[in-house]
């Protein structure tokens, strides 16, 4: 017996040994590897968690660690992006005298965008932007209607409910006429919604030609980070009209019986365009097609646009410019524009953000132009639908708000999920991006520039009519909230720079 409790302790000393050797191994390598190509927060978040938990902060790290969707998927989506751009034609004539009429700070943005996104500044195209929840859904459902050639449908998160299905019978009505519809979602963002199976049980049923987007399917091969997410929100109608913005293709409480009976329903801000800009809309979703199932579209977008319609009400000759960004890019295309935009403010910002947990660069960006009297806000909810993320973003407000940033909350029950800017009167940007790190760094994105005082002005009405429903936030009110808020809203700062 003695021999056996020698042996076992012999053992189990030597597996110490080996476990002590092993967790040091994985700090040195932690400290040379971390840091390479992350911010400094982010290394220093994931090198803090690693030292405190090494094995479930090392084991962690493998799991989502790594913003990269693989050399391979990247590699296809140059070479593709490369033939759909050859074929697209997108330098227009015209466009360089129009160009050159803005003021230097805007064609600075144009050449950023154009050097990130590759996608050019494009004049000539009317925008309506359309706050009505259901209304944007009807909209696009009678756009669909009128469908002659093709659609193309992306939206991050996606459901067949009462509100759209009307929306999606008019895409099957298409089908059945010879319109060739293509449909792209995103495989977790919609596996979420309550009636996922049914969902893919009735597009089975259809001649959509539709996949979903970053598939998590580990039997079949398909295994990556499963946070990365395409986040986009494009509907494309024959090359002609197009829609963006921040709204999913779901009931606006989001089929879940808890926000049905709370009434909390998303606010959103969706963009109807018409001119060249459907043409680059159009290369977007075409790449995201070619990454998901394979199939090229460079015939189809290579079509050059009609010219716009003439609907009453919609704001005329609206340059706009397109910047896709995600994991696809080597750069953070939304927060290098983003930044350069907040920096070249001269009077006003107005920023309408659910989620925002800026890193160091866009948070110094907000802040320094409210010290350098520019006059900041900021509209964000004064309820959440995701609880980490609503705290971290909530250990942001008093640092705002001694800045100067006034902070607006816009009522409970709502949601406020708009993602939109202006400028001083001079440009506005609307799309899918988030003012948050994910979105700059782990989701693909789309958003569109727009310049003009015509445009800022309109986008300023949506704004009013926030202001009009929200409660301001106040210093001495924030800093009066418990020591376990402030615990809870530092906490999850930490978790938010584990990118």
């Amino acid at each position: 017996m003695s021999d056996w409790a020698s042996v076992a302790s012999a053992l189990g000393g030597i597996i110490a040994v080996v476990l002590a050797v092993a967790t040091i191994a994985i700090y040195v390598i932690a400290l040379g590897v971390l840091p390479g190509n992350r911010r400094p927060q982010t290394a220093m978040a994931w090198l803090l968690l690693i030292f405190m938990i090494p094995w479930g902060g090392f084991l962690l790290f493998l799991l989502i660690g790594r913003t990269s969707v693989g050399r391979k998927r990247r590699e296809e989506q140059e070479e593709v992006n490369a033939a759909i751009l050859g074929a697209a034609q997108l330098d227009r004539i015209g466009d360089d005298v129009a160009r050159a009429a803005l003021p230097p700070l805007v064609q600075s943005f144009a050449h950023l965008n154009s050097e990130l996104g590759v996608l050019p500044l494009s004049f000539g195209n009317t925008v309506e932007l359309i706050a009505d929840y259901n209304g944007s859904i009807e909209a696009m459902r009678q756009e669909v209607a009128a469908a002659e050639h093709y659609v193309h449908v992306q939206f991050y998160i996606s459901a067949w409910d009462e509100v759209t299905t009307p929306f999606f019978e008019e895409l099957v009505r298409a089908t059945e006429r010879g319109v060739d519809v293509r449909f792209l979602f995103d495989h977790l963002g919609s596996r979420g919604i309550p009636g996922y199976k049914d969902f893919v049980k009735k597009l089975k049923a259809t001649k959509i030609q539709w996949s979903p987007m970053l598939p998590i399917m580990p039997l079949k091969g398909e295994f990556r980070r499963p946070d990365l997410r395409n986040h986009r929100k494009i509907l494309v109608v024959d090359g002609r009209v197009a829609f963006s913005g921040s709204q999913n293709l779901t009931e606006a409480c989001y089929n879940k019986p808890k926000n049905q009976k709370l009434g909390r329903a998303w606010v959103e801000l969706m963009a109807r365009v018409e001119g060249p800009v459907v043409q680059e809309l159009n290369v977007v979703f075409a790449t995201d097609w070619y990454s998901e199932t394979g199939e090229r579209l460079q015939d189809i977008v290579s079509a050059l646009p009609p010219p716009p319609s003439d609907r009453p009400g919609a704001l005329r000759d609206v340059g706009v410019q397109v910047v896709p960004s995600g994991p696809g890019f080597v750069t953070e295309n939304n927060l290098r524009l983003f930044n350069s935009m907040l920096y070249s403010a001269e009077r006003r910002l107005s920023l309408t953000s659910p989620y925002f947990v800026p890193d160091d660069s866009l948070l110094y960006a907000v802040t320094t132009a409210a010290q350098r009297g520019v006059d900041v806000e900021l509209f964000v909810g004064a309820t959440a639908d995701q609880f980490m993320v609503s705290h971290a973003q909530r250990s942001y407000y008093e640092v705002l708000l001694r800045a100067g940033v006034r902070i607006w909350l816009y009522p409970e029950p709502f949601v406020l999920h708009a993602k939109h800017f202006t400028v001083d009167d001079r440009v506005a940007v609307i799309g899918s991006s988030n003012m948050d790190m994910r979105s700059f760094a782990l989701n693909y994105e789309v958003v569109m520039m727009m310049t003009g005082s015509d445009v800022v002005a309109r986008m300023s009405e949506v704004q009013d009519v926030y202001r009009s429903l929200s409660t301001e936030l106040t210093l001495d009110a924030w800093v009066g909230r418990s020591r376990g808020q402030r615990y809870l809203d530092n906490l999850m700062r930490l978790t938010a720079t584990l990118q």
